[in-house]
């Protein structure tokens, strides 16, 4: 009999249903029932990334839930439509492996940030920041004030959060004194902690945006210079023009006392301290790795407490674990320095181990890849590359109402993208801080809006429009890039290194 006739007599491809059993011609045996991998199509993709829209959104909302969670569930979704595609389990296993891979300078990064910050802290570096900032600044001209105190203070702390919880509550008490009104306050007060949060290799979010596009703390900060600095220039410059008619009196600067006193309470302050984070940024400058130039920051300042503060072995080993803890009894104090720690980073790790779970296995089966081909499709330039970056941000922010899932998502979902037109995964970093990171605070129903209306007793609709940094620090970047301005390609070395490494 034909091979390509069967027993009733019919011409039927035999062929294929002998590949189904034995595998490819000339190929190896098939198990029974298994099938050839294939790429997801749109739907199938959009489905996977609605499904997670729907948990985040419901999980932060509705149970105020940190993301993790939600994101693993995530995770399982991807997993499972992975598994409908054709792909075995080991396959996704792998992807997901690979994408931890990716992120795991970044983790090393913020373990060792986490340390700093509590060795910092007891060693006297970050109040001596602080209360030098505060000494150098003069609240009678208080919008840029309030703008620049509160820009030393996340620069110094890495937390926009907390910043916005110390600083920020004691600016407003101020602000009611002077008589300023409040939602133009706020909108200073987030300004400052916003750009600090945006631009301190102690910030999490500093460290979760060149972990999801492929390059290192540093690479990114570098990059992010030239448009942050004309977005905060432009900022400050507004808020000096609209605070000329303010703070011409010496009213109520108890709060502002009230954290001089506080520092000055519990740590000796001294111009020396202030060497630890001059030696990092001299470090970097000389293109020293960030991990080595990190430590060494770390190892000044654990050299200079027991100088200082009288701080012993065990209490610097102490509070690179845990952190430090402030209990001088004063709340705004006390707020401001708990913090650091190994421990204290083991959230930002985590979800990073998590979202780039996810990423490795939707970058697997082709569900990444078939959205932003969709999305870029009528998207040829550098600019819509951008722009469509910073809109799928604020979607991520608006949608799974979270700063972290912001950055991370359409981190994973670009990368390629980049790197296929020869770009340097600095320029995706820098755009995602350029919207993602800024852009929660003026979502009402985002945690980071949610926080700061809380914290700061202005609700977001009122605020909003008076954060000038944060609502022009997008524009810049899409202006940047429509002017192709500040675009940086790799060298085919780097090109090399990101094929062998996953990030140069």
């Amino acid at each position: 009999m034909d091979k390509n006739i069967d027993a009733a007599g019919n011409f039927d491809n035999l062929q294929t249903v002998e590949e189904e059993f034995l595998g490819e011609p000339g190929g190896g045996k098939k198990e029974p029932g298994s099938r050839t991998p294939r790429k997801a199509n749109l739907i199938e993709a959009l489905f996977t990334f609605g499904f997670l829209i729907v948990v985040m959104s419901v999980s932060i909302i509705k149970f105020k839930l940190d993301p993790h969670i939600p994101m693993f569930v995530g995770v399982i979704a991807a997993a499972v439509m992975g598994l409908w595609l054709g792909y075995k389990w080991e396959s996704l296993e792998n992807a997901m492996i690979k994408g931890i891979s990716q992120a795991m300078q970044s983790i090393i990064i913020l373990a060792i940030i986490g340390m700093l910050i509590g060795v910092w802290i007891v060693s006297g570096v970050v109040p001596s920041m602080i209360l030098y900032g505060l000494k150098l600044l003069s609240p009678q001209l208080f919008l840029p004030a309030a703008v620049l105190i509160c820009s030393i203070t996340s620069l110094a702390t890495g937390t926009s959060w907390g910043t916005a919880g110390t600083m920020g509550v004691a600016l407003m008490g101020i602000a009611v004194g002077l008589e300023i009104p409040l939602p133009l306050a706020a909108g200073a007060v987030i300004s400052g902690a916003y750009f600090g949060d945006k631009m301190s290799p102690l910030s999490d979010t500093t460290n979760l945006a060149p972990a999801m596009a492929g390059t290192d703390v540093f690479t990114h900060v570098k990059a992010m210079i030239p448009t942050t600095v004309v977005a905060y220039l432009a900022a400050l410059g507004l808020f000096a023009y609209m605070g000329m008619g303010y703070g011409g009196t010496e009213t109520s600067l108890e709060s502002i006392k009230l954290i001089q006193d506080g520092i000055l309470s519990q740590f000796k302050v001294s111009p020396v301290l202030l060497i630890p984070p001059a030696l990092v940024i001299v470090l970097v400058a000389m293109k020293m790795p960030a991990i080595p130039g990190i430590v060494i920051g770390l190892l000044t300042a654990a050299f200079l407490a027991p100088i200082y503060q009288g701080a012993s072995l065990g209490d610097i080993l102490k509070c690179a674990h845990y952190g430090y803890v402030s209990e001088t009894g004063v709340e705004v104090i006390d707020t401001l320095f708990t913090k650091g720690g190994l421990e204290g980073m083991l959230f930002s790790i985590s979800l990073t181990i998590i979202a780039m779970m996810f990423g490795g296995i939707m970058e697997e089966t082709g569900q990444l890849e078939t959205i932003v081909n969709a999305v870029l499709f009528r998207l040829k330039s550098y600019a819509g590359l951008i722009v469509s970056t910073e809109v799928t941000c604020l979607f991520s922010n608006i949608t799974m109402p979270e700063q972290y899932i912001s950055i991370v998502i359409p981190g994973r979902m670009y990368a390629q993208s980049y790197r296929e037109r020869g770009l340097h995964p600095s320029q995706l970093s820098s755009t995602l801080e350029g919207m993602g990171t800024v852009s929660g605070a003026l979502i009402p129903w985002n945690t980071c809006g949610a926080f700061m209306s809380n914290a700061l007793g202005v609700p977001t609709a009122l605020y909003f429009k008076y954060c000038f940094f944060n609502l022009f620090m997008p524009l810049v970047v899409a202006v940047f890039a429509f002017l192709k301005f500040n675009v940086r390609y790799m060298t085919e070395e780097e090109k090399a290194q990101l094929a062998e490494t996953g990030r140069c």
